[in-house]
Order: structure tokens, then C-alpha cells, then sequence
């Protein structure tokens, strides 16, 4: 069977059937109608998934620069896939869960196997992975399967269940309420042994609009984060958005 493919998946999509309407927000916790109605502008179609360019870099033993496109289409999952430039040598593949599998392929230019992963365990990461990337489609936040919590002004939690995971994602917002972390338990093996669960999670910083959706267009992200072993152990992640495109 072809395997599935970032086009696909993006076509895949359904169209939006409802708009964003922040009277439908009324009982939620001050926090989160401060995040949401920063996220989204009134007026704005529901989208089901969100297409992202990208560039960045990512630790693989030494930091190195990547550019990538991502679709996360939130009724199947997401599939990022990447160019890695490690010196003279190009990595090309995806790290995906789409319909309920997970897997990770790379390739050394293109074509000679570099990473190949796949099973239970990398599934599970993926879903948690793709649950955490609600931040770059609160358009699935507003749905009534979505539990709010706010502890203060500035950490608000999102509680669901998606991809076959229980998500807790916790945000720390400011005072306008745009996002400044992000945060997760999720399931991996950081240190290379045994899978269990770890928070993951980063910072962001710069912010912009797409399509009527703000969000964070500057992060860096990891494992272990809140803790001291985030910077030198967990972190492996820094990207910018260079656009976003909404279904």
C-alpha cells in the first residue's frame, strides 16, 4: 500500500463548518478566554488542519541546520518531513503518525537508510507529539471535549483525549495571552533506554497571524523541561515558522 504522503494528508482535510464565535467560550476559566480569543480572531472557519514551513535546528549529537514542512490534519495526525544538513552530508526523511501508526524515516542523501523506526512505543511518542502541536491549531481547542483549568492568571490546561493518548498541555500565557510555554507529558526514551513518561515542552517567543490564527512563530523545545536538565540534556529542537496556511 503507497504510503501516505504530506499532500495527501493536507488534501485529506475537511473543509470548516463553523466559525469562531467567542460567545460560545462563556463559563471558561478568564486565562483561557484570554488565550483563545488571542489565538483566534472572531469570525475565523474552525480548521481541521494546518499546513507549516519551517526552519530551524535540531541536536543530533551537534546542532545542525534543517528546513521542514509540516501538515497536521487533526482528525489522522501529522507528518513532518525534512532536508538535515549535517556538513557536507543531507539527511532527507519524516518523523509521522497518521491513522494510528507511528514511524520515523530518514534517509542519507535520499535514498541510503539512516533512521528507521516504528511499533508501539514510537506511536505512542508520535501521538503525544502531535497533541502538543494543538498550539498550532487552537481551532481543535474550542471543542466541548476539551476540559479547561486555569491554576493562575498565567498557566492555563487543556485536558483531552486524541490519537489514542490522554493529553494534559499546560500553557503559560502573559498578560495578553499569547503562548511563552508549552508543556506535556509524553511518552519517549531520552535517554536512549527504556520508554516512559517525561515532560516535554519548550519556550516560544515571536508570534505572528495567519489566516486569523496567531501563533508562536519562534520555539525552542525538549525533553525534561521545567527542570534543570532541560538546556543541556533535553533540548534538541529550535525552529522559526516561516508560514502557515489553515483548512
Amino acid at each position: 500500500m503507497k504510503e501516505t504522503s504530506l499532500d495527501d494528508l493536507w488534501n485529506s482535510a475537511k473543509a470548516p463548518d463553523a466559525r469562531f464565535d467567542p460567545a460560545s467560550l462563556a463559563g471558561l476559566p478568564e486565562p483561557v478566554l484570554r488565550y483563545l480569543q488571542h489565538a483566534i480572531a472572531p469570525g475565523t472557519p474552525l480548521a481541521s488542519a494546518v499546513r507549516l514551513r519551517m526552519h530551524g535546528e535540531i541536536k543530533l549529537k551537534r546542532w545542525h541546520a534543517f528546513s521542514a514542512e509540516q501538515v497536521i490534519c487533526w482528525s489522522r495526525g501529522f507528518i513532518w518531513q525534512a532536508v538535515v544538513r549535517m556538513g557536507l552530508l543531507t539527511i532527507r526523511g519524516s518523523d509521522r503518525y497518521v491513522d494510528g501508526s507511528g514511524a520515523m524515516r530518514w534517509k542519507l542523501f535520499g535514498f541510503a537508510p539512516f533512521i528507521t523506526a516504528s511499533g508501539p512505543d514510537i506511536t505512542r511518542s508520535a501521538a503525544g507529539r502531535v497533541n502538543l502541536e494543538c498550539a498550532w491549531l487552537p481551532s481543535v481547542l474550542c471543542g466541548e471535549d476539551v476540559c479547561w483549568s486555569s491554576s493562575d492568571a498565567l498557566r492555563i490546561r487543556a485536558s483531552f483525549k486524541a490519537h489514542g493518548e490522554m493529553a494534559d498541555v499546560t500553557f503559560g500565557i502573559d498578560a495578553t495571552g499569547a503562548p511563552k510555554t508549552l508543556s506535556a507529558p509524553r511518552w519517549g526514551n531520552p535517554e536512549a533506554a527504556v520508554f516512559h513518561y517525561a515532560t516535554f515542552g519548550g519556550f516560544a517567543d515571536n508570534e505572528a497571524t495567519f489566516g486569523g490564527y496567531t501563533i508562536p512563530t519562534s520555539f525552542r523545545a525538549g525533553w525534561y523541561f521545567g527542570s534543570d536538565r532541560f538546556e543541556p540534556e533535553g533540548e534538541f529542537f529550535r525552529a522559526a515558522i516561516d508560514s502557515a496556511e489553515y483548512k
